[in-house]
């Protein structure tokens, strides 16, 4: 889940009313992820159609995007290309928790233990490539754009805010600071009433700090990131202090007699400089209401009626518009 950096960034609260006629870049791994988490049944069972394909993911971009649009606010998703090597540890950590996760979801079930067996099943979640397919199929016959980064969607994502083709990246990660998105938000949510979501600014934090961004940056590695293990016994706070008080990573690691096990610098231009696409071309579209229908309703037994409610609302907001005019 990136930088441990929570208690170190100054949250201010937003509702969905202020950021009507916004572009965002949606970290689509992180959000799909969540469907496939929430979206299921009382045994933990993911959404299924009747030819046993898992729809949790499809009725949570679906549904939830239109309603999206609906309120004027524009996604574009960008979906995760090909990790760095530096990060395989922190990849296979997670394919062992979700291995125990996927045991004590087995057991809890068939014990009769729905409620323990549900909080373990959503910890199995993986994106394999049908999953990611569907989701783009679906976006393209939504009329909606997306973007396949060459990494991490995280920094594809944050790139484009940068260039300010977007107005905020949407993820629940804070390296998207690091990767210098200029505004991000936690806790997104549909419902225009909530309380939970926040935006965090990129200067704010940084002026706060009072650190650079590189600085930034080196307290992250301090603290550990998905590209090496920190340094025991030091959090964001106190790596903060070491930044300021040191001036850089290799100098407050000299006075502390440690050392990093990877290459400082490898992770410093995975951050500072990622390999990113600069040529996207983005258009939102008229939805393919035709083959919506056959696609939601037909091949996975979609409710028609509230789908084409939904392709309603995405047909009243959407059109051949550049990206231009929604800024």
């Amino acid at each position: 889940m990136g930088v441990k950096f929570k208690d170190i960034t100054t949250a201010q609260p937003i509702d969905m009313e202020h950021l009507k006629g916004k572009v965002l870049t949606v970290d689509a791994s992180n959000l799909i992820y969540k469907f496939l988490s929430t979206m299921r049944q009382a045994d933990g069972t993911p959404l299924k159609d009747s030819n046993g394909n898992i729809t949790s993911h499809l009725s949570g971009i679906f549904f939830q995007t239109s309603t999206l649009i609906s309120k004027q606010v524009k996604p574009i998703y960008v979906f995760d290309g090909k990790a760095p090597e530096l990060k395989s540890k922190t990849q296979q950590e997670r394919i062992e928790i979700k291995k125990e996760s996927e045991k004590k979801y087995k057991e809890a079930k068939e014990a009769g233990d729905l409620e323990t067996a549900r909080k373990y099943a959503s910890r199995t979640v993986h994106l394999d490539k049908n999953i990611i397919e569907s989701s783009k199929k679906l976006l393209e016959l939504m009329g909606l754009p997306y973007v396949q980064a060459k990494t991490e969607g995280e920094a594809q994502a944050s790139y484009m805010v940068s260039k300010k083709d977007a107005w905020a990246v949407v993820s629940q990660d804070y390296d998207c600071l690091q990767f210098g998105a200029t505004r991000m938000l936690k806790n997104f949510k549909l419902s225009a009433s909530s309380k939970n979501m926040e935006l965090i600014s990129l200067q704010k934090t940084l002026d706060d700090l009072q650190l650079t961004r590189e600085q930034m940056v080196d307290v992250a590695i301090l603290v550990g990131t998905d590209f090496n293990e920190g340094i025991y016994g030091i959090g964001a706070k106190k790596g903060i202090k070491l930044i300021q008080k040191y001036g850089n990573l290799e100098s407050a690691l000299q006075k502390l007699d440690k050392t990093i096990e990877v290459d400082p610098n490898e992770i410093r231009e995975i951050f500072l400089h990622p390999d990113v696409v600069t040529d996207y071309d983005i258009k939102f579209k008229t939805p393919k209401k035709d083959k919506l229908i056959d696609f939601l309703c037909v091949d996975h037994d979609f409710g028609e009626e509230r789908t084409l409610a939904s392709i309603d609302k995405l047909k009243k907001e959407t059109g051949q518009t550049s990206l231009n005019q929604w800024f």
